[in-house]
């Protein structure tokens, strides 16, 4: 009876947050209400505040669901055991760029992410958690690509800071053109060129340096 329990409140918690993401993606995250979540995933509200504190925790959750996915290929590119963690951190960008252009689902989260999120009030707790992400992700692209320094994948002299910067920057930018402009460029075709080439330029280009003061 108790795993019976245990498996109806998993089922009611996934429930509501598929709810909460179909609702966020066609009203927007401010305009909509815990009781407009509750009333698309056939709950109470109270069933809503057994699993989520409020929106914004609920909101975080539902964003954490796509990135799981990615979490073992980060671990592996910063792994000093891997070798080939350049390949990992490689595969990291590809798979990110690759599934949100054909995956519905992850799409949609990233569509209200960077497109339908006011980031107002009550909503700062995402915003401290969307910079935490964003920090924890910077360090794990310069951890992957000392990693790759170590086992000579990369130059000695690389600037990591400036690189991962770069690198951070393509993804994110890529992630909000395949939002704004889904028909410019197709992501889940080319996704492997394009982290390819931007490697290279990690690689070899001598504007990503470090220089003398």
């Amino acid at each position: 009876m108790v795993r019976r329990t245990k498996e109806e409140a998993l089922e009611t918690r996934t429930r509501i947050l598929d709810a909460a993401e179909r609702v966020f993606f066609e009203k927007g995250v401010s305009r909509t209400s815990l009781a407009d979540i509750a009333q698309a995933a056939g709950v109470t509200r109270g069933a809503i505040y057994w699993h989520f504190a409020h929106k914004s925790d609920l909101f975080t959750e539902m964003f954490d669901r796509v990135l799981l996915p990615l979490d073992e290929l980060t671990a592996a590119s910063v792994d000093p055991n891997e070798p080939d963690p350049l390949g990992r951190l490689m595969e990291v960008c590809i798979v990110c760029l690759r599934d949100t252009a054909n995956d519905p689902h992850r799409r949609r989260v990233f569509d209200i992410l960077f497109l339908k999120c006011e980031l107002v009030e009550e909503m700062g707790p995402v915003m401290v958690r969307y910079q935490t992400n964003m920090r924890e992700g910077l360090s794990k692209i310069e951890g992957g690509l000392r990693n790759a320094i170590s086992k000579g994948q990369l130059p000695a002299e690389l600037d990591t800071k400036l690189a991962t910067a770069m690198v951070h920057a393509f993804v994110s930018g890529s992630l909000r053109d395949m939002l704004f402009l889904p028909d410019a460029t197709n992501f889940g075709a080319h996704a492997q060129q394009m982290v390819e080439g931007i490697f290279d330029a990690v690689r070899s280009s001598p504007a990503l340096r470090k220089r003398n003061p």
